[in-house]
């Protein structure tokens, strides 16, 4: 599983409360950004202790933001830390932590898991964020629970919506039967685990309606001497 397991489970400091499968889908997408100058947003402080890990995780460049209704969450900071008391649904809020830090290049919303939560703050952050930024969700068996405002079969539960993102990034093929939506724009992939979704950014693949249906056909032509 890599460095991000180990940290995990050598840790000593605060306490990280993260479910064991997560950890692989970390690397897989957060990996690209490790000593880099990032800016980590996560939704949701808790102890602080996964504030710490991420700062481990992606080195000295990064700014590690963390959000949290709880006033006593404050008391996470640290150098390279900034922790922001306040309700991840209020754009106003949101707004603020970019005019101070900039758009985030990674966001993980472990905030409350309230379904309206969740798509108020993925609505409001997800257009604004570059390409090759990446915006995961976790802990989405809230997403099946009505007392998370979700449910199975719920239009609010978030994994229907994000589904939407799927006809989005195809909505070229689709001769015009699919509205668009601006909020998946420029997506370049949606990735779906047990209990997490994750978007990608990036300039899609068909960059004008002159490329829909082109592919491109190569071959390296051999004469063959037949005796």
């Amino acid at each position: 599983m890599g460095n991000l397991w180990q940290d995990f489970m050598g840790n000593n400091d605060e306490i990280v409360d993260k479910w064991r499968h997560y950890f692989p889908v970390y690397e897989r997408h957060f990996e690209p950004w490790v000593d880099r100058a990032v800016t980590m947003l996560e939704i949701g402080v808790s102890k602080g202790g996964s504030l710490k890990m991420w700062q481990r995780y992606f080195g000295p460049y990064a700014t590690i933001i963390g959000i949290d209704i709880d006033a006593r969450c404050a008391k996470s900071e640290s150098p390279g830390i900034h922790v922001r008391i306040g309700d991840q649904s209020d754009r106003a809020f949101l707004g603020s932590l970019i005019d101070e830090f900039g758009v985030p290049d990674v966001v993980l919303d472990d905030g409350s898991h309230q379904m309206q939560h969740v798509l108020a703050t993925f609505e409001f952050l997800y257009p604004q964020m570059a390409s090759d930024s990446v915006y995961l969700v976790e802990d989405l068996h809230s997403a099946y629970l009505e007392e998370y405002g979700g449910g199975t079969y719920s239009d609010t539960n978030f994994f229907t919506y994000s589904r939407q993102g799927i006809e989005q990034m195809n909505k070229h093929w689709s001769r015009q039967e699919v509205p668009a939506n601006p909020i998946f724009d420029n997506t370049r992939s949606i990735a779906f685990y047990d209990s997490m979704v994750c978007f990608e950014k990036g300039r899609p693949p068909v960059l004008d309606a002159a490329q829909v249906g082109r592919r491109g056909i190569t071959a390296k032509l051999r004469e063959r001497n037949i005796l």
